[in-house]
């Protein structure tokens, strides 16, 4: 039996960090998200946005210009980066390193997570059988094998019973690393986040899992080789 993350559950402390990153976003894009889910379970921490689209990327969207609507996204994200450290330092206590972030403009959600400092690499309690994890990991493997390579290392962190962070390691192909090498970051990053979404099998995981996948969410730590899906999931069982 797996020992269970170091948890935090203590509604005040996620609604601070949720008025928190309400306002900042608020601010910078115009138009905060109407709700916001925050998970902190060591060694990760997810903020979970719903209903996040300004006024002007609703119109830039409906003309299909969501590439536009990304590149300004990742400036303004880059930059907000150490204020939500600092300040997830002061609300909770947090060391948090390795931010990342990724939208779904469909459907007009987001997600910005990253790994806390000093952690123990602890998978939590996925409730599945021995043999259906295993099945999680090859689906997980076969998503990275379509879009690049099997991954050298893959583990999963089953963070609460609608949040799993999936953190691949050695996936990067040598055209890959040419192009992170060139500084062709940005063009890599809008090039794969479609891509890879679309090399996972959401029915197989879903039928894995016993519940349906609200939300696919992908980024990468380039200079480590990583990549990250996190996905968002009905609370029950609704296929």
């Amino acid at each position: 039996m797996k020992q269970n993350m170091e948890t935090y559950n203590d509604t005040k402390l996620y609604a601070q960090i949720s008025s928190y990153m309400g306002r900042l976003l608020r601010e910078k894009f115009g138009k905060g998200p109407t709700s916001i889910f925050v998970t902190i379970n060591k060694p990760y921490i997810t903020i979970y946005l719903r209903d996040f689209l300004a006024p002007i990327e609703r119109v830039l969207l409906e003309k299909g210009e969501w590439k536009r609507i990304e590149e300004t996204r990742d400036v303004l994200m880059q930059e907000l980066f150490p204020e939500i450290r600092k300040e997830l330092k002061v609300i909770a206590d947090l060391d948090v390193e390795d931010l990342h972030y990724d939208w779904n403009l469909d459907i007009h959600s987001g997600i910005v997570f990253g790994s806390i400092k000093h952690s123990d690499t602890v998978t939590g309690n996925s409730g599945l059988s021995k043999m259906d994890e295993e099945q999680f990991y090859t689906e997980i493997n076969k998503a990275s094998e379509r879009g690049q390579k099997v991954p050298e290392k893959t583990e999963v962190f089953w963070l609460n019973d609608r949040t799993i962070v999936t953190k691949r390691t050695g996936i990067l192909v040598e055209i890959e690393k040419q192009l992170i090498k060139n500084d062709f970051v940005e063009e890599l990053k809008l090039t794969k986040r479609p891509m890879e979404k679309k090399m996972v099998d959401q029915k197989k995981l879903e039928d894995i899992i016993g519940k349906s996948i609200i939300d696919t969410f992908v980024d990468w730590n380039f200079e480590k080789d990583i990549g990250y899906f996190v996905f968002v999931t009905t609370p029950k069982k609704d296929l």
